[in-house]
């Protein structure tokens, strides 16, 4: 089990990004959370089987439609087990 931390950065904010990502993170059976950031980015951290967090990184590159990803920064940790499901944080 792997954690991946994302921010993602661009128009990712008020075209669904984080409502996008948790459904995608609950298809991939994924845990943790994603919050917009007070500089225009969001923040993506996640946990389970790495392959399955590669396709979710692979997602983060475009997000759902409208978005506008122009950069990401994607590190890789290994995963505490501290998450129960996916959420939106304020």
């Amino acid at each position: 089990m792997k954690r991946l931390h994302v921010i993602v950065r661009g128009r990712v904010q008020g075209v669904y990004f984080r409502a996008s990502a948790r459904d995608r993170t609950r298809e991939l059976g994924l845990r943790g959370w994603v919050r917009n950031c007070p500089d225009g980015s969001v923040e993506l951290v996640a946990e389970g089987e790495e392959e399955r967090l590669a396709q979710l990184l692979v997602w983060c590159h475009s997000g759902p439609p409208g978005a506008v990803v122009t950069d990401l920064e994607p590190q890789w940790q290994d995963a505490t087990g501290e998450f129960s499901g996916f959420v939106i944080r304020s």
